[in-house]
């Protein structure tokens, strides 16, 4: 028999009992899907105990929001609910909560946590006239035999728009003080009923307690429900509970111990699966229309601008184009008339073209092709109008109107002249391309300012990419993060929210106006923003996480549980998946095909699992007492990192194994969107939270993040502390020795930085970012004198993405190795990617007064002196050479 209160009026509580439950032989396995059996009784009609369109249905553990769902516990499972003895109700019972009893049931969660679900054992005895059992006597005192209790955490209702649970959950022995310390609850409600009647003699009891016509418990037929729910908005509870138990022999302990009946249900690992269903969701949940249209209140979309089919360049084109084709339609006419009189080849006097020309406009005059061309050249002129001089208005006087039409004739005139030369020319002028840039590359520019710290630079390059294209949403972003580093938080909000206005459906938009909200303090706004990118993308692990960190920041312990729990689940189905498909590849498929043969949708079923020597009981054991020492290692850790400020309750769960472990984590693949968007307040506690995760201590990946926010501070001595136990955890990871490279870069270390960096580059990975790796190995090259390595380590960063640094450290090695001719080649790739770098210029001065070219060599110094060339000793040098060749300074 199975018991659990249900709230009602005024905060009192009514019982819900299951009862005659039967027993399944092992090796049976439940048919799925299997209808849902009403609690009554003695119901001959065949069928007619089976509610109609209700049905069990099963499904995979690791969606189920009990216990025993990990990936360790599916063997344990599938034997306990198939091949083991076990006892099935399949029952389902309906109340009705009104508005109170849905209050106390909020307010009974929310202290608590969880709902005692009490199990007891009552043997089926038949009375003989005149005498009474043993049994009976006893259970004329209210004794109750194999009394456990099962903990269901209820905490999963109160998520928002959560209606249902459904798990299973391990039977204990019931102990009133433990029953009291997790859920508040001062007595045992089978022991209660028992004081009132025997437990075999229950059937009155039970019928007052629940019956159809109680008024606790107003009953009515699936119609009824849905109209005292659409009338009164009274919310249905549904619980549906199935039992198993074992075909293992009793084996007790002679020890004496309280409840002792009961511990064998922990021996056994005896669990219980049940499912709580509620008509309504305790705590309503945003639609995602509602959050869409919030989200548009805020940041109105902005209209798309309309394509432009043409532009200046493109109406001069299509002019040429007219000129060239009405060109040949004239010599095509007058070839016609005047052909024959070309025939001798004869020149031509003055005073017969002058006639020829005449008799040419009378042709095509009097044929129409005149008009013809004037037709065919009006489009074309009409587009210049529009799109080389913006005119789309009409003139307000006369004398505007004929300025501009002498303007427009002068160009029009120049461009035929243009466009007739080109068509009689001999050879066509090749013109040279002027070198672009792309957004990609001036993306490479501004992070290479950032490093480097001229971040008015940065800043420069950043501007230039939205104004070659406005609307592109991740130029915005980019901007938006720069703008976190300089801490403008005002400007971040504005680039963040300009680009949601150009797509209010792009996540990281969303998720980056959440995190300037939250630094902002505009808490509101932010569970919009993140709340709704949860909607637009709920397979999202970066949404839920983020998610749960901003509940953690309103300290919402419960939703902070319900986003990571969420974020868990994807990134275990995510793994999961990605195993599978790995196996498939190098097994040929054979390892999916058995995965997927497994009884996989086999319905869980309350399990009452008698002590045997089972090696899962034993695991299970063996395990119990490492998760407490885990979760107290974690909760030292936790205090001394943050100090205490981060409550254990709000960490993802510890893994049970160190083989189950995932490789990354929820927070770590949060953080590292977090690094690089600059949004350090939140990287701090997603590194506490990553801190808990970690069964063995913290990782590697953990204290590198740790050393890169200690950088970002300039805390030397902190960031090198981590980076001496991230080379302790894992000594071959090409970024730790990169960044150890950084710090010892920074802090002025030269030595030392070169040899980190040289084992970095040696690896068979790159570092994440080994682009600046070659930079600052290189100029460290440059300061000793080591030009022939300086020149190989700045090529290699050429050839993995150029700029003007790294051809500008290939033009200094050139020019100090006497190689004029590569270092001037260098260095005019360097000035085409980027024409306002000062030593570019005082280099390129140099190599021309090298190569004896006085007006080059003084351009190049004119340029350099006008961008600012800052490095004094480049500047002695170039004084020094002038002097000496003789020129190259025009104030001489």
């Amino acid at each position: 028999m199975v018991c659990l209160q249900v709230p009602t009026v005024g905060e009192k509580e009514y019982p819900l009992m299951f009862k005659n439950g039967i027993l399944k032989l092992g090796g049976e396995k439940e048919p799925i899907p299997r209808p849902k059996k009403w609690p009554i009784s003695n119901i001959l009609a065949p069928g007619a105990q089976n509610i109609p369109d209700s049905f069990i249905v099963g499904g995979p553990y690791e969606e189920e929001d009990g216990e025993l769902n990990k990936t360790e516990d599916r063997e344990f499972r599938i034997q306990a609910e198939s091949i083991k003895k076990r006892i099935v109700w399949d029952l389902e019972r309906r109340c009705y909560l009104d508005p109170a009893a849905v209050l106390s049931l909020q307010k009974r969660i929310a202290e608590c946590r969880y709902w005692p679900v009490e199990i007891t054992r009552v043997p089926v005895v038949t009375s003989t006239k005149g005498k009474s059992s043993k049994l009976d006597k006893g259970d004329d005192d209210g004794q109750i035999f194999f009394h456990g209790v099962a903990y269901v955490n209820m905490v999963p209702l109160l998520y928002p728009g959560v209606k249902r649970i459904r798990g299973a959950f391990r039977v204990f022995a019931y102990h009133d003080s433990e029953v009291f310390g997790k859920t508040k609850c001062l007595f045992s409600i089978l022991r209660d009923i028992g004081h009132q009647a025997n437990l075999n003699k229950l059937g009155p009891v039970i019928a007052a307690a629940s019956s159809p016509h109680s008024k606790a418990m107003p009953s009515r037929n699936q119609k009824e429900d849905k109209m005292t729910k659409e009338k009164d908005g009274l919310r249905k509870m549904s619980t549906t509970i199935k039992s198993q138990v074992s075909d293992t022999a009793i084996e007790t302990e002679a020890t004496v111990c309280q409840n002792l009946e009961g511990q064998q249900y922990v021996d056994a690992g005896t669990f219980l699966v049940m499912e709580i269903e509620l008509a309504k969701a305790l705590v309503p949940k945003r639609l995602p229309e509602e959050l869409a249209s919030r989200v548009k209140e805020m940041i109105p979309p902005r209209p798309q601008l309309p394509r432009r089919s043409a532009g200046a360049k493109k109406a001069v084109e299509d002019y040429h184009n007219q000129i060239t084709s009405i060109a040949g339609a004239i010599l095509d006419e007058y070839h016609e008339l005047f052909g024959k009189q070309m025939v001798d080849g004869g020149v031509i006097d003055h005073h017969t073209l002058e006639e020829q020309k005449c008799q040419l406009n009378y042709e095509l005059n009097s044929s129409g092709k005149y008009f013809a061309f004037k037709e065919q050249l009006k489009h074309a002129v009409v587009k210049i109008v529009r799109e080389k001089y913006l005119r789309t208005t009409a003139f307000n006087n006369l004398e505007q109107l004929q300025a501009f039409l002498s303007e427009l004739y002068v160009y029009l005139v120049d461009q035929m002249h243009i466009a007739l030369n080109q068509i009689l020319s001999q050879e066509s002028t090749v013109i040279a391309s002027p070198t672009f840039t792309s957004c990609e590359q001036l993306r490479l520019f501004a992070h290479e300012a950032e490093v480097n710290e001229d971040y008015a630079l940065a800043s420069v390059y950043y501007q230039e990419r939205l104004a070659r294209d406005r609307q592109i949403v991740q130029h915005w972003l980019d901007y938006g993060a720069f703008c976190l580093l300089m801490e403008e938080n005002i400007k971040a909000q504005e680039c963040f929210r300009e680009a949601l206005s150009l797509n209010p459906s792009h996540l990281h938009s969303l998720l980056l106006c959440g995190i300037i909200a939250v630094m902002m303090e505009h808490y509101e706004e932010a569970e919009i923003f993140f709340e709704d990118a949860t909607c637009l993308e709920p397979s999202s692990i970066l949404s839920w996480t983020l998610l749960g960190l901003f509940y953690e920041i309103q300290e919402n312990d419960i939703r902070v549980e319900m986003a990571f729990h969420e974020a868990n689940k994807l990134l275990k189905a995510r793994l999961a998946k990605e195993k599978n498909i790995t196996e498939a590849a190098e097994g040929g498929g054979k390892k999916l095909y058995s995965l997927s043969a497994t009884p996989d949708s086999v319905e869980p079923v309350v399990t009452i699992q008698l002590p045997e020597d089972d090696p899962t009981v034993k695991l299970t054991k063996k395990l119990s007492p490492t998760l407490s020492k885990n979760k107290e290692t974690s909760q030292k850790v936790m205090k001394k990192t943050s100090g205490g400020a981060l409550d254990p309750s709000h960490a993802a769960p510890v893994p049970l194994s160190g083989l189950s472990q995932p490789s990354h984590t929820i927070f770590m693949e949060t953080i590292h969107f977090l690094m690089e968007v600059n949004a350090l307040q939140f990287v701090h506690r997603a590194l506490a939270h990553e801190l808990l995760c970690q069964q063995e201590g913290p990782s590697c990946e953990y204290y590198l993040v740790l050393a890169q926010t200690h950088l970002l501070k300039k805390d030397f001595s902190k960031a090198e502390e981590c980076l001496r136990e991230a080379i302790q955890i894992d000594y071959l990871n090409p970024n730790v020795w990169a960044q150890k490279g950084h710090l010892c870069y920074l802090s002025g270390n030269l030595s030392e930085a070169k040899e980190c960096y040289e084992r970095t580059i040696n690896f068979v990975t790159d570092a994440s970012e080994i682009h600046f790796v070659y930079l600052r190995l290189g100029s460290i090259y440059l300061k000793e004198k080591e030009y022939d390595k300086a020149k190989r380590t700045y090529m290699l960063a050429c050839k993995k993405s150029s700029s003007c640094l790294t051809w500008l450290g290939v033009g200094i090695a050139c020019y100090r190795l006497k190689e004029i001719t590569e270092a001037e080649d260098a260095l005019s790739e360097a000035n085409a990617l980027n024409n306002n770098n000062a030593e570019v210029w005082a280099y390129l001065a140099l190599v021309c007064m090298q190569g004896g070219r006085q007006l080059e060599a003084e351009q190049s110094y004119k340029y350099a002196i006008k961008v600012w060339l800052k490095n004094e000793e480049l500047l002695q040098e170039i004084h020094e050479v002038q002097r000496m060749v003789g020129f190259g300074n025009p104030s001489f």
